[in-house]
């Protein structure tokens, strides 16, 4: 049975639009804590937010599914090979970029800043909020980033969702299975669709970046 194509488009855009929210509100919040903090460990989770970023994503996709799995530690709660699996693991593998953006974007704010806050008499979340509008055009390319790594992933959604037609079926999935069966037509289409969804995000991206530095100088 071929799914119809607006389903699986819209599948993809569900699936990997919910992961790149948690994981922006997740990383951006986590990034920070890391840049702005001198908690203990912190050096310890930095490392571990810049090893995340190269992990490959089918390893994320593999522990999923073994926590995920029936006889898994999560097993109970039937995730594996749903749609709401696979969110689990796309923001899993956002999460690490979308962190260490965050962290970078706030580190690279004039370092007199905070301190200067403080003085005008700001608290702690009136601090937060200011470097986060400061810093607002990195914040927003960390978690477009985070989106496009999300829809763009396919071992994971593989491994964890199943590629099963009407249920877990997506884009790049569904492009695998099209070029497996040697409809290297149809897989060029989706293919082309997935672009112009990449296209899409980044052209409004660029518009909202210049939008901002408009507003910068008035």
């Amino acid at each position: 049975m071929v799914e119809p194509l607006y389903e699986v488009l819209a599948r993809s855009a569900v699936v990997s639009l919910s992961a790149a929210l948690i994981a922006s509100v997740i990383g951006i919040s986590l990034g920070t804590v890391l840049a702005l903090s001198r908690l203990p460990g912190r050096r310890l989770l930095t490392t571990l937010v810049n090893t995340g970023m190269a992990v490959p994503a089918v390893v994320v996709g593999l522990v999923v599914a073994f926590l995920l799995w029936r006889s898994g530690p999560l097993g109970d709660l039937e995730l594996i090979y749903t749609a709401r699996g696979m969110v689990i693991a796309q923001t899993l593998i956002a999460l690490p970029l979308i962190t260490g953006f965050t962290m970078a974007s706030l580190q690279l704010l004039p370092p007199e800043m905070p301190a200067q806050l403080r003085a005008l008499g700001a608290n702690r979340a009136q601090l937060v909020v200011r470097l986060w509008i400061e810093a607002r055009l990195p914040l927003l390319a960390a978690a477009a980033a985070g989106f496009g790594r999300a829809v763009s992933e396919v071992g994971a959604a593989t491994i964890v969702g199943g590629n099963i037609h009407g249920h877990t079926q997506v884009m790049t999935t569904a492009v695998v299975e099209y070029v497996g069966r040697g409809e290297f037509g149809v897989a060029m289409f989706y293919g082309a669709i997935l672009l112009g969804l990449a296209l899409v995000i980044n052209g409004l991206l660029v518009s909202v970046q210049k939008r901002g530095q408009t507003w910068a100088r008035t």
